[in-house]
């Protein structure tokens, strides 16, 4: 069953409850001597599990989906294994860098959980994960600026030390483009990894963030960030790793970490495009340079 449409909210604790426009895949293994799945029952489970949600039952987006592929293996006595799907669009307050005005972001999330039925305890997989858009700047044109700058600046005499105090402040002229980051992490039923990092994660990793609304002195603010912190497509990957290994130190060796980075090109028709999928175990002998 693809594609049920379900406004999700999930109560927190001395907040406000948290919104998601939510589209729901579910599916159930079907043995040979059935012919069809009893789809009343997934509706059900998933308004079930809704309901828990808006009471405070199930207190965190993140365990949405596996609480309700637990219940569909209830549900469903002939089925060995579940998986629900959620493609969710979360509305995230903002405040801008300087005038700290009021705006919202849109932010893309997604969660999914299999559990298989065993003789005892059902084994549940689950991951959460977020697409943020972002600001990149490139560096190589910018080195070519760069390069521009200080033969122009020589050939009018400017001593080397002025020179350089000035590039110094002033980051030259690139191209930009808008990045797409995309993170998502799986782990087994008893982990648990919060939403708000993962976005967190994402923002931080490309050159600057971008706002809906900005006004004067904050487009300078976030202009001069992004060409302070030029990145490549293949950067933003590698500093989302670098930061899953320290913001979720604790995971076992075998959680997956998905990467993906999209940069929308300025001046080209293509985009830039990087991805790494790994465990946290093999993240961290990569970035460690370890082999033990």
């Amino acid at each position: 069953m693809k594609n049920v449409k379900k406004l999700v909210e999930v109560s927190r604790p001395d907040k406000r409850p948290v919104i998601f426009i939510s589209n729901f895949d579910v599916f159930v293994d079907l043995p040979g001597s059935l012919k069809g799945a009893n789809l009343s029952r997934n509706f059900e489970v998933i308004d079930e599990v809704l309901q828990q949600a808006i009471d405070g039952d199930v207190k965190e987006i993140e365990n949405l989906c596996s609480v309700v592929a637990r219940k569909l293996l209830d549900r469903h006595e002939y089925a060995d294994r579940t998986e629900v799907l959620m493609n969710s669009q979360f509305m995230v307050k903002r405040e801008t860098p300087v005038s700290h005005t009021s705006c919202h972001e849109v932010v893309k999330v997604h969660a999914r959980a299999v559990a298989r039925r065993t003789f005892r305890d059902p084994i549940v997989r689950k991951s959460i994960g977020a697409e943020v858009t972002g600001m990149t700047a490139c560096p190589c044109a910018q080195d070519i600026m760069k390069e521009r700058a200080i033969s122009v600046l020589q050939n009018l005499e400017i001593p080397k030390e002025k020179i350089d105090a000035f590039l110094a402040e002033v980051p030259m002229a690139t191209h930009n483009q808008r990045g797409r980051g995309v993170l998502c992490i799986e782990i087994d039923d008893d982990q648990h990894v919060k939403l708000e990092k993962i976005i967190r994660i994402l923002k931080e990793s490309m050159s600057s963030s971008i706002f809906e609304l900005l006004k004067r002195g904050d487009e300078s603010y976030v202009v001069l960030s992004a060409h302070k912190n030029p990145r490549f497509v293949e950067d933003c990957v590698r500093e989302i790793a670098k930061k899953v290994l320290a913001e979720f130190k604790d995971l076992p060796g075998d959680s997956l970490i998905t990467i993906m980075q999209t940069n929308e090109e300025s001046i080209h028709q293509h985009d830039a495009y990087a991805e790494r999928q790994a465990t946290m175990a093999e993240l961290y002998v990569e970035l460690n340079g370890e082999h033990s």
